[in-house]
Parts: structure tokens; C-alpha cells; sequence
């Protein structure tokens, strides 16, 4: 099969095009409707409070309303294996913090996979211990004695 000028042009305008025919033929506005964000502790701590400012800045943001729900219960286990069996289609959103990571070592048995169940959106807080142990971290890997 031999390709000539056309056709190779004709192919490389297709392969250039597809991406952004695929975003228009998809293109759906999010939120279409109010958005469940997930806090597995009580009301009034740091998560609570954390998530229910990113909540409120994501309804201004967004045009859409995002309600916080506390539940709390079992170590954190109920509010997250909630958010596990919700539908994946970006509705309800997890605000986990360490009983997401420390749970699965510490019960035999949790209703939830943290790795195959949940997939990361974004980092809404750290704090200067995890800044100062990544850079510790990056220190020794690239062979720095000390920090200064």
C-alpha cells in the first residue's frame, strides 16, 4: 500500500481533529445537580470544617449547590464505605483524611478497597510535616548530607 501526499495528509488532519470532536461530542456541564461531599468524622473538627469551605467555594464556583454530610461511625468506616458504594460519576466526593489511610491497618475487615474504590480528584490541605518530611525526603535521595 503506498501513501501518497493526500492521504497522509488526510490522516494527520483526522488524527489532529479527533480529540477535540471527542470534546465536543461529550462535552457535558458538571455539576448538573447538587454535589454530596462525604466527611466519615463529626461535625465541628478540622475535616468537617476544611470540607465544608471547599464545599462552599466550589458552589460559588460552580453554580451548583455541594452539601456536606457527617457520617461518622465505626472509625470513619461508615461515611467511607458510603462514599465506596456510591455511583462513580463524580456526585459524591470524599473528604477522607488519615482514617481513610490508618483504617485498613488497624480493622480485619473494612467494607471498602481504599485502592480500587476510590480514585484521587485532588489534595484540598497538608500540612508542614508532610512539606518538611518530602523534603527530608528529597534531601537524602539526591544525596544531601544536611539541610540548611
Amino acid at each position: 500500500m503506498t501513501l501518497d501526499r493526500r492521504k497522509i495528509l488526510k490522516l494527520a488532519s483526522a488524527t489532529l481533529a479527533s480529540p477535540s470532536l471527542e470534546r465536543l461530542a461529550f462535552a457535558q456541564s458538571y455539576p448538573a445537580r447538587a454535589v454530596r461531599v462525604i466527611v466519615p468524622v463529626a461535625a465541628g473538627g478540622a475535616n468537617d470544617t476544611t470540607a465544608r469551605l471547599f464545599a462552599q467555594r466550589l458552589s460559588e464556583s460552580l453554580g451548583q449547590q455541594f452539601y456536606v454530610e457527617n457520617l461518622a461511625g465505626a472509625g470513619g468506616n461508615l461515611g467511607i464505605a458510603t462514599a465506596a458504594r456510591a455511583g462513580a460519576d463524580g456526585y459524591t466526593l470524599l473528604a477522607g483524611g488519615g482514617n481513610f489511610v490508618i483504617n485498613p491497618s488497624l480493622y480485619a475487615k473494612i467494607p471498602f478497597d481504599p485502592v480500587k474504590d476510590f480514585a484521587a480528584v485532588s489534595l484540598m490541605c497538608g500540612h508542614r510535616l508532610m512539606r518538611r518530611y518530602r523534603l527530608i525526603r528529597g534531601a537524602y535521595r539526591n544525596g544531601w548530607a544536611e539541610l540548611s
